[in-house]
């Protein structure tokens, strides 16, 4: 059996009036995500992993943010893509693990629902699936609230 390591990491900035999509749940928060999509940057740091492990194209070159298709798309629709991609290319998904560093919202109450999305989104166990949540400690670009940076990382097999 074969195994594959990808990671994946995604920046937007927060601005108010848009809907704070992240892990595929909306979270009660005065500003959301900036993007050509919904700008949900753990499902964007989870599709470049998963296609970066299988040796498949990034998410900039799947999606691009110049063609009008997919202005204002669901990053959840993006993600299940990837993942149908991942499995023609011959891989299963053995594990997902996400830390979300932001100001802007709270990441900790909403930890259970954005595990069970990804999980649901991804096809996989909710325990194959981890998702932490970081303060900036008021240092860098993103302190004061000012965006949302993740990371993933995946493991894949061959099937």
């Amino acid at each position: 059996m074969s195994m594959r390591v990808g990671l994946g990491f995604d920046l937007h900035r927060l601005e108010e009036g848009r809907p704070c999509v992240l892990g595929g749940v909306t979270l009660p928060h005065p500003t959301g995500p900036a993007g050509h999509s919904d700008g949900d940057a753990v499902l964007h740091a989870l599709t470049d992993a998963v296609t970066g492990a299988a040796g498949l194209d990034d998410i900039g070159t799947l999606f691009p943010d110049d063609d009008p298709r997919w202005k204002d798309a669901d990053s959840a629709a993006l993600f299940g893509e990837a993942i149908r991609l991942v499995h023609a290319a011959g891989w299963a998904l053995v594990n997902l693990d996400v830390v979300i560093a932001t100001e802007g919202p709270r990441i900790k109450p909403h930890r259970p629902a954005m595990r069970a999305r990804i999980a649901e989104l991804a096809g996989v166990d909710a325990g194959a699936v981890n998702v932490k949540g970081k303060t900036l400690e008021g240092m860098g670009a993103l302190a004061g609230g000012a965006g949302v940076a993740v990371q993933a990382v995946c493991l894949l097999e061959s099937v």
